[in-house]
């Protein structure tokens, strides 16, 4: 695939994300103030799928396919630990903690 399919399919499955996140408000499932975490959690999901395409074919001079994992684990943890912090505030230093060791221990294992 292609860097520009690459790029337009993420661009459409960003606006996905969008229409889920406000088809989840509009349904009553979430309130207006966690449509940016949602989109932020969905995109995350997204860069995860990315990271798998991209370490099955690397392409020379672009972002890794490990470092695209790390950012969708870190739009997970920040669209998480977002939408947690209105249950508990301990939940959201929970997922951020245990988002920041999963990487410490990818980074740790791929230098092997």
């Amino acid at each position: 695939m292609s860097e520009s399919n690459r790029q337009l399919l993420t661009l459409g499955i960003f606006l996905l994300t969008i229409v889920v996140a406000i088809g989840l408000y509009a349904v009553g499932l979430i309130e207006w103030t966690l449509i940016a975490p949602v989109v932020l959690l969905l995109s995350g999901l997204w860069m995860l799928a990315l990271a798998a395409i991209r370490m099955g074919n690397p392409i020379r001079y672009e972002r890794s396919g490990f470092s695209t994992m790390a950012l969708g684990l870190i739009a997970i943890a920040v669209g998480g630990a977002w939408f947690l912090w209105g249950i508990n505030w301990l939940y959201s230093i929970i997922l951020v903690l245990l988002v920041a060791a999963a990487l410490s221990l990818a980074a740790a294992l791929k230098r092997k």
